[in-house]
């Protein structure tokens, strides 16, 4: 009997620890459960906490003002760009005090055309995050004051009015996140020349791109867990990089990992001041004369506009423009139609003229951009009739326009008229 109950005791604690066993082995495996639970929510924790405290810079460096003939690089398509990138935050090439007084760079048409009018429609923070040096300094340095042109701007060299080559007409959005493009920039930036007399300009240029740079660390610091967009001229962006990889808190992405905007975007993203911008700057300034224009893209834009303000007389000077440009009409024809513009209609502005410095009668790009259009016409008109050998018309046209412009306006009017008009090898 004793034998049969040590028997029934050893099947119980056999069946016993079998349980226990089991049972142990669930509270492991459910603690390991709860263990890898935890351990993901703290590293979930921390990666959030983590992502928090870091900043994502995306620079895109562009080619001044090229927006305004490169169709891979329009106006349009650098809007798209934005609304894709989707920044808390844009940071602008210009310094704080000028941008403050509402003062820009004139080159800079892709800044104060496109950038600073998106961030403010869709009320995103501002960041002027430039660096120049005084006026007293930039004298000691180079003799000259770097901002402000001479009376009449000359064609080449420094100051010259802005144009741009055909192989500019091939520009695209992101031409600059790729590191060949870069090459001669980055080799610029580190060769010290033989005479250091003469190295005044790089080494400011690195100074100033340095700030740039900690002006856009303090920025990123202020929008920590969010997006900071920084548009800056090309020659800037390999610097500027290279300086935010040391800053723990900023995670640089590249703007071509974005992706190109579709056809479909670029044409919900135009705007009727970007059209105009393009067609003023192609056909009335002084990259008309240059020949490098893309015919089809401007001729498009200037249908498109004809379509929708056909009265108008701004529309008709450029369409005048563009005709004379594809030889779609001849001197005399062109001569017609100016005179109807003028007959035609009040006075009104340019939609677009890319003028800084409105006491001056030119642009950063067109001798007589701060005309209004019936005077930019008439402008049209006397280059026509010099043409047409009708020099007595076109010669009382100049002091019609110098008695409703300021003296000095006035003045920089008779110059260029001299220049542009009256020089015989200027036949546009």
């Amino acid at each position: 009997m004793a034998a049969v109950r040590s028997k029934a005791r050893l099947r119980y604690f056999q069946f016993a620890d079998r349980s226990n066993m089991r049972t142990h082995r669930s509270s492991i495996i459910l603690a390991i459960i709860l263990g890898i639970q935890v351990l993901f929510s703290v590293s979930a924790v921390a990666a959030e906490a983590s992502a928090a405290t870091v900043t994502r810079v995306v620079v895109l460096g562009v080619s001044h003002s090229n927006q305004l003939v490169a169709e891979g690089d329009q106006p349009a398509m650098l809007d798209a760009f934005i609304a894709r990138v989707h920044p808390d935050a844009i940071c602008i090439e210009r310094a704080p005090r000028p941008y403050s007084r509402g003062d820009f760079y004139e080159f800079t048409y892709e800044q104060q055309g496109v950038v600073v009018p998106y961030a403010r429609r869709h009320h995103i923070a501002i960041y002027p995050i430039d660096w120049e040096p005084s006026r007293e300094d930039e004298l000691l340095g180079w003799g000259i004051d770097l901002d402000t042109p001479p009376e009449l701007r000359p064609d080449t060299g420094f100051q010259a009015f802005t144009t741009f080559t055909r192989s500019d007409l091939d520009g695209k959005l992101y031409d600059f996140d790729n590191p060949a493009n870069l090459a001669s920039v980055v080799k610029w930036e580190t060769h010290t020349p033989a005479k250091l007399s003469r190295d005044m300009s790089r080494r400011l240029f690195l100074y100033r791109t340095f700030m740039q740079a900690r002006r856009i660390e303090a920025v990123a610091r202020s929008h920590r867990g969010q997006t900071v967009l920084v548009v800056v001229g090309y020659f800037h962006k390999h610097d500027i990089e290279a300086i935010l990889r040391d800053d723990k808190g900023v995670r640089l992405i590249g703007a071509s990992r974005f992706g190109l905007p579709t056809p479909q975007e670029i044409r919900q993203h135009d705007r009727p001041e970007y059209e105009y911008a393009v067609a003023t700057f192609n056909l009335l300034g002084k990259q008309f004369s240059t020949g490098a224009l893309n015919t089809k893209w401007v001729g498009a834009i200037v249908a498109d506009l004809s379509a929708k303000h056909p009265d108008s007389p701004e529309v008709r000077l450029l369409a005048t423009r563009l005709a004379l440009l594809t030889h779609a009409i001849n001197p005399g024809q062109a001569v017609a139609r100016y005179r109807a513009i003028l007959a035609d209609g009040k006075d009104v502005p340019f939609t677009w003229t890319g003028v800084q410095d409105a006491s001056r009668v030119d642009s950063y790009f067109d001798p007589f951009g701060n005309l209004t259009v019936h005077q930019r016409t008439q402008v049209g008109l006397a280059r026509m009739l010099y043409q047409t050998h009708d020099a007595a018309a076109a010669n009382a046209l100049l002091p019609k326009i110098q008695a409703q412009l300021t003296p000095r306006k006035a003045a920089q009017l008779a110059g260029y008229w001299r220049q542009e008009l009256l020089t015989s090898h200027k036949k546009n």
